[in-house]
């Protein structure tokens, strides 16, 4: 694998096993599992190779088994239907002849019709918000040591964070979060790399904003968090080495598990894409 800021297109580079199999490997980062948005991504470009002069609208995925970033992952990918305007993948995710992740993805012809959208949030510009050295310098020292961590962890996908207050304690506030996201290197032209770029992002930090009425967060020991299903829709075409604004939110939190959503808007304020997922947010407070 590349290194971690170019592997981007790497982790899409998927080999061709023929039968509509296709092989995804995980990137050398010292995980101790499979982070779920590299399965989103993979599987959805793995159904886009089957798929001719149509683009991804929609997709539905639910995840199985935590993946072990060191085995090579496999995605077989069912041709479910093929109309005149909409085409149907299903790709099921497998390691050791195990089910890992589950997806169905629909296509659809380019068509013309109705357009209205939400109004994006007034927040300010990537530029107005501090980059990775003004973050290192100026916020991240006074944060908890798992928070520095993170933001301080290399990846191929940069975060600005809006509310960045919300880490440093721990009050309890309105369940919404806005970061902005991109690829940190340019990406090539093709449709298909930035929509499986994007659906790489939208598992970043989505589950950790329904923690956030309860004045915790995903890196508290005592919570015992991951995602269980996560569903994407594609409304207008963007270009995912642009900024993109991320804006969250968490309706409800109930029986262990968090729902969240979120919809993306580009620099040009146009909604290009839509997010729901709910995640287990399991109290653990046996865990020091």
């Amino acid at each position: 694998m590349n290194s971690v800021p170019d592997s981007l297109t790497s982790i899409l580079d998927l080999e061709d096993l023929g039968n509509n199999r296709f092989q995804g490997r995980s990137p050398r980062v010292g995980w101790q599992r499979v982070f779920g948005g590299q399965v989103i991504g993979q599987a959805l470009y793995a159904a886009c190779k089957t798929v001719e002069e149509r683009q991804p609208h929609s997709l539905h995925a639910y995840f199985l088994l935590p993946g072990d970033p060191e085995t090579p992952i496999i995605y077989e990918v069912d041709r479910l239907r093929d109309g005149r305007s909409f085409t149907t993948r299903r790709v099921l995710a497998l390691q050791n002849g195990a089910a890992i992740f589950a997806m169905s993805a629909s296509f659809q012809v380019e068509e013309e019709g109705y357009e209205h959208q939400m109004p994006m949030p007034d927040v300010p510009m990537p530029e107005d918000l501090p980059d990775r050295d003004g973050m290192a310098r100026d916020i991240l020292p006074h944060m908890p040591a798992a928070v520095r961590a993170y933001y301080q962890r290399e990846r191929p996908i940069e975060i600005r964070p809006v509310e960045f207050d919300r880490y440093g304690d721990d009050s309890k506030r309105e369940p919404r979060f806005n970061v902005w996201i991109r690829a940190v290197k340019p990406l090539p032209d093709e449709p298909a790399i930035h929509q499986s770029v994007l659906a790489y992002a939208s598992d970043l930090m989505l589950l950790d904003s329904s923690l956030i009425a309860h004045g915790t967060t995903v890196f508290d020991n005592r919570i015992q968090g991951a995602s269980l299903d996560h569903a994407l829709w594609f409304h207008r075409p963007f270009r995912a080495d642009d900024w993109l604004l991320y804006a969250q939110d968490s309706p409800s939190t109930s029986g262990a598990r968090g729902f969240s959503r979120g919809l993306i808007f580009d620099r040009q304020r146009r909604l290009v894409a839509s997010v729901a997922q709910e995640g287990l947010i399991r109290p653990r407070p046996d865990r020091s």
